[in-house]
C-alpha cells in the first residue's frame, strides 16, 4: 500500500495558508477545517508547515499576544514531503523517526496532498486486516 492508495480513499484536499496570516487566523482555520497542520504556501511554493502543536507551544512561551504574529516567524520552514508510491511502511518509518504528524504530498513539484500520522495508522491497520483474512482463508481452504 502507498501514498496514493490513502489518497484514493481520503481525498486529495490541501488546506493551505499565506505566510503573512496571524497565528491567531490560522488557529480558527485549524478548527473550522478540523485538521491539525496547514500548508504554508507562497503562490506554489511550499515555505513551511504549521501545526496545531507549534501554535500551543508558541501561545505556552510567549503568551496571548503570540497570537498576533505571522505564521512565518512560527512555522516550520524545513518541510519533509512524500510523493505518491512511498509506502505506507516509509511513512510509519519516516513520521516516527522524525517525530512529525503531517506529511504533504508532492507529485512533479506540485503539492497533490497531505496524510497525517491518522491515515497512515488506517491504511496499515486496513492492510494487516486483509492479510490476516486472506491468511485464514488460506488455512481454512488450502
Amino acid at each position: 500500500m502507498n501514498v496514493a492508495t490513502i489518497l484514493k480513499a481520503k481525498g486529495y484536499n490541501v488546506v493551505t495558508a499565506s505566510p503573512g496570516m496571524t497565528l491567531a487566523e490560522a488557529a480558527r482555520l485549524l478548527s473550522e477545517k478540523r485538521i491539525g497542520a496547514l500548508v504554508i504556501m507562497q503562490g506554489r511554493q511550499i515555505l513551511g508547515i504549521l501545526s496545531e502543536r507549534d501554535i500551543v507551544k508558541t501561545v505556552a512561551y510567549a503568551g496571548a499576544e503570540a497570537l498576533e504574529r505571522p505564521v512565518r516567524d512560527v512555522m516550520t520552514s524545513r518541510v519533509v514531503t512524500c510523493n505518491l508510491n512511498d509506502s505506507v511502511d516509509e511513512l510509519m518509518d519516516e513520521m516516527t523517526d522524525r517525530r512529525f504528524r503531517h506529511l504533504p504530498v508532492v507529485e512533479d513539484g506540485e503539492l497533490v496532498g497531505i496524510v497525517s500520522i491518522g491515515d497512515v495508522v488506517k491504511h496499515r491497520i486496513a492492510e494487516t486486516i486483509m492479510e490476516s483474512e486472506a491468511l485464514r482463508f488460506y488455512i481454512v481452504h488450502g
